[in-house]
């Protein structure tokens, strides 16, 4: 029984590997010829076709570079100008702080004056 079950699938494997061998002899007798003919005819619409989409690739590379220095431009000029409107609001702070610094001693002076003359005119009327 186990020499027949061999013997079946043996013939059946070399049925197969004839098969094979017919399928790749056909393939290499009509096949080649016609793909080497249409190769022939095709490859040079592909190379155009590569060109076509090489070039659009480094136009594209070229616009984004552009945009890359144009933003780059506007950040620098945006920074310039916020570090002059914070400048500006810093210079506006310190001269508030000034005044109000100086009107606080105006103040304090007139107050003292004030306090100096009252206790002058009490010392008087005391005497």
């Amino acid at each position: 029984m186990l020499r027949e079950f061999e013997e079946k699938r043996g013939d059946r494997e070399v049925e197969n590997l004839f098969a094979i061998v017919e399928n790749l002899t056909e393939i290499k007798d009509t096949q080649v010829e016609r793909i080497s003919k249409n190769s022939i005819a095709a490859l040079p619409v592909l190379a155009e076709k590569l060109e076509q989409a090489l070039k659009l690739s480094d136009q594209i590379e070229k616009d984004y570079l552009e945009l890359q220095k144009i933003n780059k431009e506007k950040k620098a000029k945006n920074f310039e100008k916020r570090q002059k409107e914070w400048d500006q609001f810093i210079d506006d702070m310190n001269f508030k702080c000034q005044r109000i610094d100086n009107t606080f001693e105006e103040k304090e002076e007139e107050l003292r004056d004030l306090y100096a003359d009252l206790n002058h005119k009490l010392n008087i009327t005391n005497k």
